[in-house]
């Protein structure tokens, strides 16, 4: 599948700042289930800075912006040709030991609940059942619901109320994995939209599972699948803030906001569309 890819994150501050430093994880991951034709990044009012790859396979790239500014946006535009792996990270280089994904984070770790959760998932026959399973409890205890947690919701918390959105259940299925000794990470990156998908967002999350003789491997509980061609892969941590496509600091005692927009739509539909809108 060929995807076009546009993605803005616009900040605003009530008061200029009078600086900021940013750090980006928005460079798609390099492995056999993605290759990128072009891919742009730019940060209004900014410079760019050195970049570098990391332990975990991740391009990073520093960009610093010189105020005084109110509002900063980072635009992200590019075409990447995706093909489906059954959720399968191959040719992915990193150096990082799977077992350094086991431990707990503030996102990620177990109540009495998810503990529960955690021991009643039985039947396995292997590691990719006991994956598979965990992944469709989470699915069967979290409702997709968008709106009702934040980015600072835990895992514990979105599995009491039952409900949440994709980082909810990729928090969620990252704790039980780990629960079961199996090393679970959190992984960033967009979601092609479709009129069959359930739970959707553009900017999307998922977690990843190692498992025997396959590796890394995705898990979807939102949408209850593996990622598939509609999925590209940005980086990973060991939580949703380990992982953020943006990080950063602002000098200044200004208020800020944020807006963020994603468009993921395949290529040929949108040139079929341009030349229906051309001719007409």
């Amino acid at each position: 599948m060929k995807l076009r890819i546009v993605h803005q994150t616009v900040y605003r501050y009530d008061r200029p700042v009078r600086n900021m430093v940013q750090s980006l994880r928005l460079t798609p991951s390099i492995f056999e289930g993605q290759r990128t034709h072009d891919w742009l990044i730019e940060v209004s009012g900014g410079v760019r800075g050195p970049g570098f790859r990391d332990g975990a396979g991740d391009w990073i790239e520093g960009w610093t912006v010189r105020g005084p500014t109110a509002e900063v946006a980072v635009t992200v535009t590019g075409r990447i040709e995706t093909r489906d792996t059954a959720g399968v990270l191959r040719g992915h280089r990193e150096l990082i030991h799977p077992l350094a994904y086991g431990r707990d984070t503030a996102a990620t770790k177990a109540d009495a609940a998810l503990k529960d959760l955690a021991a009643s998932v039985a039947g396995a026959s292997d590691s990719l059942d006991l994956a598979h399973r965990l992944s469709s409890a989470v699915s069967d205890a979290i409702a997709y619901v968008p709106g009702e947690t934040g980015f600072h919701t835990t895992a514990a918390e979105a599995l009491e109320q039952g409900k949440g959105v994709c980082q909810d259940h990729a928090h969620a299925l990252i704790a039980l994995a780990r629960l079961r000794d199996l090393p679970a990470r959190y992984v960033s990156g967009y979601l092609q939209a479709s009129a069959a998908a359930e739970a959707h967002e553009a900017a999307h999350a998922w977690a990843e599972i190692h498992v025997d003789r396959l590796g890394w491997v995705g898990f979807d509980p939102a949408n209850r699948c593996c990622p598939d061609e509609r999925y590209v892969r940005l980086g990973s941590g060991l939580d949703a803030s380990d992982a953020a496509p943006i990080r950063g600091i602002a000098a200044g005692q200004g208020i800020e906001t944020m807006d963020v927009a994603v468009n993921v739509e395949e290529v040929e539909r949108f040139q079929a569309q341009s030349q229906g809108q051309t001719q007409s």
